[in-house]
């Protein structure tokens, strides 16, 4: 039996802290929460997961690299409808400083999709739609 009870928040280091929670709240919908300049950090949530978000610093900030890197590989969030996953298909790569990496394309044999970017800060996240009807 586990002796802990779930994510409570996961903390991430971004390249700008301003540019990516303005894209959590601008281009997710989500709401930011908190913020403290001293720190840096802001606090997202989508009213079911909750981000902190961290301000890295110095003159040699590395990007993270999947195949390389400890930690964090990506961020997967779900959507409710297939509509809502093309919707960001067709949205996010006009969003300053998105890139994609793949639009939306079924996983395994379907009907579950997903789309995968990198946010303006350089944290990959992965939009899934889980293949159930809306």
């Amino acid at each position: 039996m586990s002796k802990t009870s779930g994510l409570n928040h996961l903390g991430l280091t971004v390249r700008d802290l301003d540019e990516t929670t303005g894209f959590f709240t601008g281009a997710l919908g989500w709401t930011e929460t908190a913020r403290d300049p001293a720190y840096p950090r802001s606090t997202v949530t989508d009213g079911a997961l909750r981000l902190t978000l961290w301000q890295a610093f110095g003159d040699q900030i590395v990007e993270f690299d999947r195949a390389t890197n400890i930690g964090l590989h990506h961020l997967a969030l779900e959507v409710e409808t297939e509509a809502q996953l093309q919707n960001f298909a067709d949205t996010l790569p006009e969003w300053p400083g998105v890139e994609i990496e793949f639009l939306p394309e079924p996983m395994g044999n379907g009907p579950r999709q997903h789309m995968m970017l990198r946010e303006p800060g350089g944290l990959r996240i992965e939009l899934l739609w889980p293949g159930q009807p809306a």
